[in-house]
C-alpha cells in the first residue's frame, strides 16, 4: 500500500511538472485586430500587421507558441490584470497612470502626431506653417482634440470625419489641406494611397511598450530582450519599413535599446545595468 502511495504521489508530480512546463512553452497575448497597420484582419482569415509580427518573432526567439487573441482594446488591459492574458503586444502608451498599475518593457515605437497633404502641396516644417489651412481629422480621436485646442493658436481651421479614412479623402478632394493622425497610421495611409505623402512630424516624447501585470519581472525583462535584440539587428527597422513604409527616425526607440529594464522615469524601471543577451 505504501509502494502505491509513492507511486501514485511521484505519477501526479510529474503531471504537474510536465502541466507547468508546457504552459511555459505557450504565452497568450492579445491585441486589437482591427487597428491597421498593427493588427488587421487578412483575406482568407486570421489577422497580419506589425504588432502580430512582433508577437511571433518574440515567440521564435524565446521558443515558445505564441497564442495571439485578437479583441476589442477597452478589454485588454483588464484581461491581463485578470490572468487571462500573461501580457499584451496591443500598441499600448505607456502613461504615468498605468505605469502605477502595470509593469512595462521599454518602448519599441514612437507614437507621434503625423500630417499627410496632397503629392506636391507646400512644404510644411512646423505647425505656425499650417496657419489658415483646414486640418481634417478623426471625430473623436485624440488628434481631433489636440488639433482643436490649438485652433485659436495656430489659426488653422479643425473638420471632424466618421471616420481617418474619410479626413485622408478630404485632403485628396481638396477639402481639407492636411490631415492629422498617428505617424504609424499616417505613414500606412501613404503607403496605401498614391494620391498623398508624408508631411510635418510632431514629436509628443511618447512610446508604446508592452503591458505585463505589476509582478511579472521576469517575464518582462525575459521579452524585452528579446525586444532589445530585434533593435540591435534591425529587424525592427525592417518590420517598421514593411508595414509602414518608411524607416524609422534616428535616435527613435525603434532603433535604441535603452538602459536598465522597462521604461526610464516610469514606476516599474529597473536600473540595472543589464546588457542584451542575443
Amino acid at each position: 500500500m505504501h509502494i502505491k502511495t509513492i507511486a501514485l504521489s511521484a505519477a501526479v508530480f510529474a503531471g504537474l511538472a510536465a502541466t507547468t512546463l508546457s504552459a511555459a512553452d505557450k504565452y497568450t497575448v492579445a491585441l486589437d485586430g482591427t487597428f491597421a497597420p498593427h493588427a488587421m484582419p487578412k483575406l482568407g482569415g486570421g489577422i497580419e500587421g506589425f504588432n502580430v509580427d512582433l508577437a511571433n518573432i518574440i515567440g521564435e526567439r524565446l521558443g515558445v507558441e505564441m497564442d495571439i487573441v485578437a479583441t476589442q482594446f477597452s478589454g485588454i488591459l483588464p484581461g491581463l490584470q485578470a490572468g487571462t492574458y500573461d501580457f499584451v503586444v496591443a500598441p499600448t502608451t505607456i502613461t504615468e497612470e498605468r505605469a502605477n498599475n502595470l509593469l512595462f518593457s521599454e518602448g519599441y515605437l514612437n507614437t507621434d502626431f503625423q500630417f499627410v497633404v496632397a503629392n506636391g502641396a507646400e512644404k510644411i516644417t512646423d505647425l505656425k506653417g499650417f496657419a489658415g489651412k483646414t486640418i481634417a481629422v478623426n471625430r473623436g480621436s485624440a488628434y481631433d482634440s489636440w488639433a482643436r485646442e490649438l485652433e485659436s493658436e495656430i489659426g488653422w481651421k479643425v473638420e471632424s470625419y466618421g471616420s481617418n479614412t474619410d479626413a485622408v479623402q478630404a485632403v485628396v478632394s481638396g477639402r481639407a489641406f492636411a490631415n492629422v493622425a498617428g505617424n504609424t497610421v499616417s505613414a500606412w495611409a501613404a503607403q496605401k494611397n498614391p494620391n498623398i505623402e508624408l508631411s510635418f512630424l510632431f514629436s509628443t516624447g511618447k512610446v508604446w511598450g508592452m503591458p505585463f501585470r505589476s509582478d511579472d519581472v521576469a517575464l518582462r525583462d525575459k521579452v524585452e530582450n528579446v525586444i532589445e535584440c530585434l533593435k540591435i539587428d534591425g529587424t525592427i527597422a525592417e518590420m517598421h519599413e514593411k508595414w509602414f513604409g518608411v524607416a524609422p527616425e534616428e535616435g527613435s526607440v525603434a532603433l535604441t535599446p535603452l538602459a536598465g529594464h522597462g521604461q526610464p522615469g516610469f514606476n516599474g524601471f529597473a536600473d540595472d545595468g543589464h546588457t542584451p543577451s542575443c
